[in-house]
Formats: C-alpha cells, sequence, structure tokens
C-alpha cells in the first residue's frame, strides 16, 4: 500500500457505528495527543506508527514489543510513542475505545487489541466487531454509557482521522508497521534486529 492509497483510507474510517460524521472548524476540533511509555528524557525515542487491524502489528507487539518495553522502556533507556493508523472503521473504532479509557489504561486495552486481534475481528461484520469492542471496553472498566458515547463522538473521530494524516504524510509513512527511531525510519524489524538499533545510539 502506497502512501496515498494509506491516508485515503481514512475515508472509509470515518464511518461511525451511530450518527454520521459532521465536518467540525479547526475551533472546535478536540486534541489528539500521542501516548507514550517511558522516560521522556531517554537517549532513544522511537514512534510506531501502527493499525490495530494490522496482522503484522499485532505480532510485532506479541513479539518484540513485550520485551522492548521490559528491557528498554521500563529501565528508562528509550521514549517510546505509539501513533495510530487507521487503514479501515474498525481500527478507528478500537483507537476511540482506547482513547475513551484514558492516558492511564491506554496502553492496556491496545494491548488486549494487539493480542486479540483475531478474535474481535472475527468475520469483519460491523455488528459483531462493535459488540466485541464493547466486551473490552468494559474489561477495562468502561460502563456501557461511556462506550456508546466515546464510538458516537463524531467530533474525536474527524480530529483523530485528521491528526493521522498531518502525522503520517509530514513522516512518508507507506505502511505499518513503521518506525522512527532518533529520527530515522525503518520497516518492520525483530527484536534482534531492534537491539542492534537501539544499543549503539545507547552508547553514543
Amino acid at each position: 500500500m502506497n502512501r496515498r492509497e494509506l491516508l485515503t483510507t481514512a475515508a472509509a474510517a470515518m464511518v461511525l457505528p451511530g450518527s454520521p460524521l459532521l465536518a467540525q472548524d479547526a475551533v472546535s476540533a478536540p486534541e489528539v495527543i500521542d501516548y507514550a511509555l517511558g522516560n521522556p528524557d531517554a537517549k532513544v525515542k522511537i514512534i510506531e506508527y501502527a493499525s490495530l487491524t494490522c496482522p503484522h502489528c499485532a505480532q510485532f507487539h506479541r513479539d518484540v514489543f513485550k520485551p522492548l518495553r521490559a528491557d528498554y522502556i521500563e529501565t528508562g533507556k528509550v521514549h517510546f510513542t505509539l501513533r495510530e493508523v487507521y487503514f479501515d472503521k474498525f481500527g478507528l473504532w478500537g483507537a476511540m475505545l482506547a482513547r475513551c479509557a484514558g492516558e492511564a489504561r491506554y496502553f492496556g486495552i491496545t494491548d488486549i487489541l494487539f493480542e486479540t486481534q483475531a478474535e474481535w475481528l472475527g468475520a469483519g461484520e460491523t455488528g459483531e466487531v462493535i459488540g466485541n469492542l464493547k466486551r473490552i471496553g468494559r474489561t477495562a472498566g468502561l460502563e456501557d454509557a461511556a462506550i456508546e458515547a466515546c464510538f458516537n463522538d463524531d467530533a474525536m473521530a474527524e480530529a483523530m482521522v485528521a491528526a493521522f494524516q498531518e502525522k503520517a504524510t509530514a513522516d512518508a509513512i507507506e505502511g505499518t508497521p513503521t518506525f522512527i527511531i532518533n529520527g530515522e525510519k525503518y520497516s518492520n524489524m525483530s527484536y534482534a534486529d531492534l537491539k542492534a538499533i537501539i544499543d549503539p545510539l545507547l552508547s553514543e
């Protein structure tokens, strides 16, 4: 998928399970912040562009992110930022759910969404996916009313898509997962390959 195709998928993603999306002006648009883990002053800063519906992203989070978090992020050596990419409406809805849970639970929910990706996506039927996401939200402690409000927040959906388009364009993102490590762009990799990039940067 090239960058133009990746960005134009945002139009399809902007279909919410409740009301139709309405245009929002710049003044009323909510802020879309980046969620991050680790020491902001760490020598190594990693930004991951990932889609919650991307199988390669799920594999990265299962096989690479867990040891990365234990060995580098939680030890203060790496600052890690997750930037969501929306290939489809399901990825957008999953990201909206994670954000509605707040910063303290954001990574807990994204971990669940990556780890159980095949289960909550199911056969790709809209009603089934919404029901599965609601169950994940309840597991994270969200009330049904909060989940409904989250999924029907048109202004936030539009702001999230706009933020994704702006950041992905600026970093020339063409697929997922893509990593920006201290300003340099990399594609998907093994943990050994990632360590081979991080360790020399830590010794500089």
